[in-house]
This record gives C-alpha cells, structure tokens and sequence, in this order.
C-alpha cells in the first residue's frame, strides 16, 4: 500500500498500486479507533478522513477509554464532536469498547450512547488503566526473560512516533497491541498480528490483566442508558472458560451475554485481516451470526475495527467503512 494525499483535507488516504481510490463498501462504520487507545488517527484526523470518504456515519469506539467528547479545530477552538463531525456531513456515534473477562481473549463489549459522566463508567475507566499498566509492564519483563528484550520504560513509555521524533507516553495509556508493534518492529514476528499469535498462544506469556465481567459491562452501559453490543464474535474461541460460566461453547457464551442484556451483535467484521482461528470467510460468518441470533438481538451491526495501521506500515490494513451498516440500518438503530 502507499498514501495519497488528498487535496481536500489534507489527509492521507490508502491506495493499493494500480487500484483505483479505495471506495467503502459500507456508508457506516461502527467500530473505529484512535490514537485516544492504540489507533493512528486523532479524533479530529479520523472524521476528516471519514468525510474525505463520504461515509454516512462512522462510530469513535476506543478501548476502555471516555470517547472524545470535544474536537479541537486548527484554531485551538474546542467543538463539540458531535457537532464537529455533523458541520462535516458525518454522523458520529461516541463509544466504549469494555475489554471483558479476565480468562478469554478478545471478549469486547462496545457501549454506545452512554451517558459519560456516569459514575461506574468513570471508575471502570480508570481501573481498566491501572491493571493495563501493571500487566503490561509485567509481560515487557516476561518476553525480555525469553530471548524477546522489549524495555517498558525506554521502548514503550519513551519511543519513536511515525515521524521518528523522540515521543512519550504515560504507562496508564499502553495498549497491549503497542508492545505487539514493537516486537514486529525489532523483528521478533513479521507483524504486530504475527506477535499477538505467538504472545497468545504460548502460556508463558500468559500475563492476564483484571478485566471487568462481562455482564457487569452490560449492566454498566445499560445503567448508563447506553446500547450494549458484543463487538466481532467469533474472535471468541470454539471453547471456553469463562469466569462467570464455566466451561462452555462459543454460541453458549453468547448466549449468555444475550441473557444479561446485550441488544445487538456486531455480525459484519473485518476477519480476514485480524488473529481470527477459524477458516469461516467474513461474509460465511455474517450469514451464520444472523441465523443463529436474529431471534435472540434486537439488530445487528458492523465495524471494520479501522486503526490506521497503514501508517505503521501494515501492507493490508482495515480501511474505514470496509465493514459496516447501511445508513438505512443505522436510523434504526440510532433514531
């Protein structure tokens, strides 16, 4: 992939040789990140970026974090978001994707709408930043004991940004996928995905951070007056043990949630370009989601899990609006 910059925003915009202009295939995309959590973009890129790709709608859903409530435009004015994002033809949906279950990977729980000045949101938040740091820290420690030298404090707290200025981070703002990026970085896997492999699947990595209930997040976005949706499903496992339900089947799991109160499942996703195990393809999943739960969720929705990993040099990354929704679906979602 190389980058394009477009003359309308001066934003930079992926393109495949010989392709012509990457085109969404979705007018909304629910399941965004940026650089608020281990994204590229900063808020005020990403809608930007959106615009520049006439999308209808895209969703800020950063990991354990209070979404971006203000923009701060090229003035040092801060904006509204919402209204930032609606003065630029994009509806933006302010989320909270809740890393859940301490004992299974990828259990992601998206909260839109919440009201974010509740209390338990808050606490969470900061809660989920004090177990990120000290487990972190201690998997930096774990892989430099086993022939993989990555320093928490020279190498990720103090690093290089991807303009190779000298930056820093503090170690409440780590995310577990910058340590992975490090690793692909010096070398020790070919990508930041190839390293999350090899780190989840060998158990003497297996640092596991406190992560909140997967029922308490529900109950948390739902108390808030948010909508609960389990972010890309099948990144779950075929089997489980969970520690709120023992051992069970992934659709069992999902049961579960469903039964807690989740209102929706997001059934298109980017599969094909994440740790996914199985050998279903993106649109096999979607079709199976729907057959099982359609009875069971009030709707569906879908996200490409966009990062922008194009500009730390990933050769095929999630593009905005590569998975999504129809603008037609998310009126009746959010209206």
């Amino acid at each position: 992939m190389v980058t394009i910059l477009n003359d309308k925003s001066g934003i930079f915009t992926e393109k495949g040789p010989g392709d012509e202009q990457y085109v969404p295939n979705y007018e909304c995309d629910l399941h965004c990140h940026t650089n608020r959590s281990d994204g590229n973009d900063s808020p005020l890129e990403f809608i930007l970026k959106a615009r520049d790709l006439n999308m209808k709608a895209v969703a800020i859903t950063d990991h354990d974090i209070i979404p971006p409530l203000f923009i701060e435009d090229d003035n040092g004015k801060k904006i509204p978001s919402i209204i930032f994002a609606k003065e630029n033809n994009i509806d933006l949906v302010l989320g909270y994707e809740f890393s859940c279950d301490t004992n299974i990977d990828d259990v992601h729980i998206i909260g839109y709408e919440c009201d974010w000045e509740n209390k338990d949101i808050i606490e969470e938040s900061l809660r989920a930043k004090k177990s990120k740091a000290d487990a972190y820290r201690k998997l930096c420690e774990v892989l430099s004991k086993n022939g993989f030298d990555i320093d928490f404090d020279t190498e990720i707290l103090n690093y290089r940004n991807e303009k190779n200025q000298p930056s820093t981070r503090k170690a409440e703002e780590v995310e577990k996928k910058i340590i992975f990026e490090t690793m692909a970085k010096k070398g020790f896997a070919s990508t930041w995905q190839d390293a999350k492999i090899m780190v989840r699947d060998n158990p003497v990595f297996s640092i596991k951070r406190k992560k909140i209930n997967p029922v308490d997040a529900i109950s948390i976005i739902k108390e808030a007056n948010g909508i609960a949706v389990l972010a890309h499903p099948y990144l779950i496992d075929e089997t489980v043990v969970s520690a709120e339900f023992g051992k069970l089947t992934r659709q069992e799991y999902i049961n579960k949630l469903i039964d807690a109160g989740l209102d929706g499942i997001e059934a298109t996703y980017t599969y094909n370009k994440t740790s996914y195990k199985g050998s279903m393809s993106p649109e096999e999943i979607k079709k199976e989601i729907k057959n099982r739960y359609g009875s069971r969720v009030r709707f569906f929705t879908g996200g490409s899990d966009y990062h922008n990993d194009g500009k730390k040099g990933v050769k095929n990354p999630r593009m905005i609006g590569e998975a999504g929704i129809s603008y037609k679906d998310f009126i009746k979602i959010f209206y």
